[in-house]
């Protein structure tokens, strides 16, 4: 019998042409769903024909009652070996097995320091004044001699680190688990969760997202922040309170952000980060590269045929 396979959340229609899914031929049929996230009834009824379904990050929420609602359900596939959107003690209690993939690890980098520039010199304002027919604006900020904070020096941080360090900044970096001796190894000069809101000219979240970090960025760290300085976060939308950040960058408590997470997503349409000029906002474009889709895909590929053959590969949970 052939086995049902659901690519979904390919909300940019590039799924099928990134990777060639007809080696899977020999396995089942892949189908490829466009759709949004919606709520769990409609989700089970698009989603209740399929055996195996591969999920692009985050974008579906997959908790129990969905899992539930999916008897025929035996593998979940995500992009990444970490998704804190799917219940893994359900999919273990229900007998489905759940498969990761490496990423590439340069996309969230470099999206971040795109960001800072950009955020920095009002590029956005100045292209769109630009194609409005209109020319220069105002005045650009500066890096070079500036301080960079780091929230989080892992992998991701610490690129972007080095990147700051290329541009001639002071870098200072903290996290709840950061030590000084491993700040130092990455040439980075460890302080303290107010220090480092206080110094900095750029605040860069590079933190996992969990109950610990969960709305870290208050409005008292914000308070902490220059009315110079810049919010920049790529990692995830929970760890700043949404509304505080809000207040401030309406309040010119806060020069700005550039922000490429949210707590809801899709933003909605009303949200005041769609409208305030001071925020450059993206639609959680950190991960979504040519690259790191690649190898997203190729390795769900990879997984399936494991599984496929009962040696499942990247098992999670």
């Amino acid at each position: 019998m052939s086995v049902q396979i659901a690519v979904i959340d390919d909300w940019q229609r590039v799924a099928g042409g990134v990777v060639d899914w007809s080696v899977l031929e020999a396995i089942g049929h892949v189908h490829f769903l466009h759709d949004y996230p919606a709520d769990t009834a409609t989700l089970i009824e698009r989603l209740q024909g399929f055996e195996v379904i591969c999920v692009m990050r985050e974008r579906t929420v997959f908790d129990q009652a969905l899992l539930r609602g999916l008897p025929r359900l035996k593998l979940l596939v995500t992009g990444g070996i970490r998704n804190a959107a799917i219940d893994l003690p359900a999919a273990t209690a229900l007998g489905i097995q759940v498969c990761g993939t490496d990423s590439y690890k340069h996309a969230a980098p470099e999206l971040t320091w795109a960001l800072i520039m950009a955020s920095t010199r009002k590029l956005l304002a100045e292209a769109n004044s630009l194609r409005a027919g209109g020319w220069q604006l105002g005045l650009g900020g500066d890096l070079h001699g500036k301080t960079l904070g780091i929230l989080g020096l892992g992998s991701i941080g610490q690129k972007v680190a080095a990147f700051g360090q290329a541009f001639g900044m002071r870098v200072i970096a903290w996290s709840q688990n950061l030590t000084p001796e491993r700040a130092a190894a990455a040439g980075v000069t460890w302080v303290s969760k107010q220090q480092l809101f206080e110094q900095a000219d750029i605040v860069s979240i590079h933190l996992v997202l969990s109950e610990r970090s969960r709305g870290l960025v208050d409005a008292q760290a914000l308070a902490w922040m220059k009315p110079s300085a810049r919010l920049v976060n790529t990692a995830r939308g929970p760890i700043v309170d949404e509304q505080a950040l809000v207040q401030a960058l309406q309040s010119g408590q806060l020069a700005g952000a550039a922000l490429d997470v949210y707590s809801q997503e899709p933003l909605p349409a009303d949200h005041p980060f769609r409208q305030l000029p001071n925020v450059l906002a993206t639609p959680h474009v950190g991960y979504v590269s040519e690259q790191n889709y690649r190898q997203f895909y190729a390795q769900m590929i990879e997984d399936i045929q494991a599984w496929s053959r009962g040696a499942p590969v990247r098992v999670l949970g």
